[in-house]
């Protein structure tokens, strides 16, 4: 058995395990009682977060003249989410994006351009919402035992974005000290000028999409900000569905925390640990039946279901030597 191989079946123990062991056998009779309507409103939920992605990349390639259809837009989109749920910490995610639009015919340095301007827009959306619910949180008693790490996460999220800027802005120190690297690492002069070119057009890319008409630029976070609230919205449905109840702002940073607990297990999909941030966070307002309940419904909408229905996709655009490589790479 190959190393990938154990890491999904360690994911899938995990997954299914951690919520089992902490409901037993009430978290299953609890799951027979969630009402038949959540699982087509959950899909379609995630359907949704998938159109609105799909429309964030045909306005990008608009305004680079390499327009494409929402079905194939939208195919783009579950394939990389496939990917970013199937591989260690999210890593074939960005080798799928980039090797589509690279088929659709856009430059590999454009299509990263594309991928790292969707990821800037993210991290800005979650740090602006980050810091007025946990600044409201601090005034809560109650909630400070999530407040301190959701206030270290807003200040990580910061010194991304700053970090993501002063290296845009600094650009040419940077090059010449990577240079300076590649060659004690004795990389060849014609890749070194190869990857040189490369970074430059990523960055007069990048440079061009944040100087679109500011309408534009708007459009573009507006569709991010649907999404993220779209998807984050499904654990407060799923909670609603059981007849329980939970804050939707206190939801929304509960997985915000959990979700980046499980980048640290290194796991596909952050199997374990985002189990074990989930059952932390949620245990002081839900008993362990219906905890375990909501946690296999949870993911089973936010994980599961991009694996099953993101595989043919992944499948029919990427094809069976990108998953080679991809599983092939992993240590």
């Amino acid at each position: 058995m190959n190393r990938y191989a154990t890491l999904i079946l360690l994911g899938l123990a995990l997954g299914l395990g951690i919520p089992l062991l902490l409901g037993g056998v009430a978290a299953m009779e609890r799951l027979a009682q969630a009402p038949l309507w959540l699982y087509p409103a959950g899909i379609a939920m995630v359907f949704g977060c998938w159109l609105f992605n799909a429309a964030r990349i045909r306005v990008m390639l608009t305004a680079l003249a390499h327009p494409m259809s929402l079905g194939r837009s939208l195919g783009v989109i579950m394939a990389t989410d496939f990917a970013v749920c199937a591989t260690p910490a999210s890593s074939g995610g960005p080798v799928v994006f980039v090797h589509l639009l690279h088929r659709h015919g856009l430059p590999v340095a454009r299509a990263a351009a594309l991928y790292a301007l969707g990821q800037l827009l993210d991290l800005f959306f979650f740090l602006s919402a980050l810091i007025p619910l946990t600044l409201y949180l601090l005034w809560q008693p109650g909630e400070l035992h999530v407040a301190w790490p959701l206030l270290t996460l807003a200040a990580l999220l910061g010194l991304g974005l700053g970090l993501s800027w002063a290296v845009a802005r600094w650009y040419r120190p940077v090059l010449l000290w990577g240079g300076r690297l590649l060659r004690r690492l004795r990389v060849s002069p014609a890749r070194r000028r190869r990857l040189a070119r490369g970074l430059l057009r990523f960055r007069a890319t990048l440079r061009f999409m944040l100087s679109l008409p500011r309408s534009r630029l708007l459009g573009l976070y507006a569709l991010c900000v649907g999404h993220w609230l779209l998807r984050y919205s499904i654990l407060y449905v799923v909670v609603l569905a059981l007849e329980e109840q939970l804050s939707w702002a206190y939801g929304f940073l509960a997985q915000m925390l959990a979700l980046s607990a499980g980048q640290l297990s290194l796991l596909p999909g952050g199997s374990g640990g985002v189990e074990l941030g989930f059952s932390a966070l949620l245990a002081p307002y839900l008993d362990a039946a219906t905890l375990g309940a909501v946690m296999l419904l949870w993911r089973f909408f936010t994980y599961w279901w991009y694996l099953i229905a993101g595989a043919p996709v992944f499948a029919h655009l990427a094809g069976r030597a990108l998953w080679r490589r991809l599983s092939g790479h992993i240590p």
